[in-house]
């Protein structure tokens, strides 16, 4: 089921970045937009993307132009009524932030800020279960581990608060572990290198008890569907969590495709996410933002003959919020047409 951010960014269509070649490598400078406002007043439900976006044609370059100031380092102090405002200094242009805006509300023994939420960046909610729970891991592996043999009194399927049987060795009681199904294989287009499995989330369960050597038993304490007959068990990553993200350009130059959309639908569009074949080794990291191509058409020309290849065209944008040895996760920002598998990843 399609995911959705509630209170998510409006991401603003993006122009092509100026850029300059260096030794192979893109130094990207900030696009001021033609109609970027001198003065933009921060209302309810804006994001740090938002008003980079209001001012650049190339957002994700965001951390040059904001003024050094604790405020804008930190999104989470900038409110509903504040004023961004653009200057130059020295002839580069730089966001201030005035605070003079805020509204307070007084009463005896405290001073409560009534202006609203501040700002985030890019928050959590559509990509939280991506984010905490579902693994690319490499299918061998993913085989070797225990699975789900039946549900307490041989029960073909269960759910949060039942017991299941697990066959394989696990670790003491009291041990937390995620339930997973297997699902998609990954594999490049171009060189058809197996680049892992998606291990789709089921649950997490808890061991209760150990009976011999291979057989024990766990209490779901969490399910997303059915658990059944088997479903694996791994255990529980252990690694930290970014609760905001920074989008960022690339280091180096990224030549890639999209390999797999959520629920494997057909056609993706704004706020869904998407696998792509790059990850940690190609020196992908969170919050880079990649631009996404549609493939030109290859017809036929009716006036001299033979075939034509039409040019790619952007599409779309897209940021990675979590990165594995080989693929990584996306979020779709923009998209002006319904992007698909196949489509290019490139820099921004």
């Amino acid at each position: 089921m399609k995911k959705y951010v509630m209170g998510l960014l409006a991401v603003l269509s993006l122009s092509s970045p100026l850029s300059a070649q260096v030794g192979g490598s893109n130094l990207e400078t900030p696009q001021l937009r033609d109609n970027a406002p001198s003065v933009h007043t921060v209302v309810k439900g804006d994001t740090l993307w938002d008003i980079s976006g209001t001012f650049l044609s190339n957002p994700w370059m965001w951390p040059e132009i904001w003024h050094v100031n604790t405020q804008i380092e930190n999104p989470h102090l900038i409110y509903p009524g504040d004023k961004i405002r653009l200057i130059f200094t020295d002839g580069q242009p730089r966001l201030t932030l005035d605070t003079s805006g805020r509204i307070y509300k007084l009463e005896p023994k405290a001073h409560v800020l009534s202006a609203g939420e501040a700002i985030e960046t890019i928050p959590l909610e559509n990509i939280n279960s991506f984010l905490t729970r579902s693994r690319v891991v490499d299918r061998k592996e993913f085989l070797l581990q225990p699975y789900v043999v039946s549900g307490f009194d041989e029960h073909l399927i269960s759910g949060e608060g039942d017991d299941v049987y697990v066959r394989g060795q696990v670790d003491d009681v009291r041990t937390v572990y995620g339930v997973y199904r297997e699902a998609e294989q990954f594999v490049d287009p171009d060189t058809k290198e197996k680049l892992g499995m998606l291990a789709r989330d089921i649950g997490s369960a808890e061991v209760v008890k150990k009976s011999g050597e291979e057989i024990a038993t766990l209490r779901m304490t969490r399910s997303t569907e059915e658990v059944r007959a088997g479903d694996r068990v791994l255990r529980q990553e252990e690694r930290p969590i970014e609760s905001t993200f920074y989008p960022s350009p690339p280091v180096g130059d990224v030549n890639g495709y999209i390999l797999a959309v959520e629920e494997g639908v057909n056609q993706v569009g704004k706020l869904d996410v998407v696998v792509i074949n790059k990850g940690s080794r190609e020196l992908m990291s969170v919050g880079n933002v990649l631009a996404v191509h549609k493939r030109g058409a290859r017809i036929r020309d009716r006036v001299a003959g033979g075939w034509v290849d039409l040019p790619d065209e952007r599409a779309g944008l897209i940021m990675v919020f979590r990165v594995f040895e080989k693929v990584s996760l996306a979020l779709v920002l923009e998209a002006s047409q319904g992007l698909t598998v196949n489509d290019k990843v490139t820099n921004p």
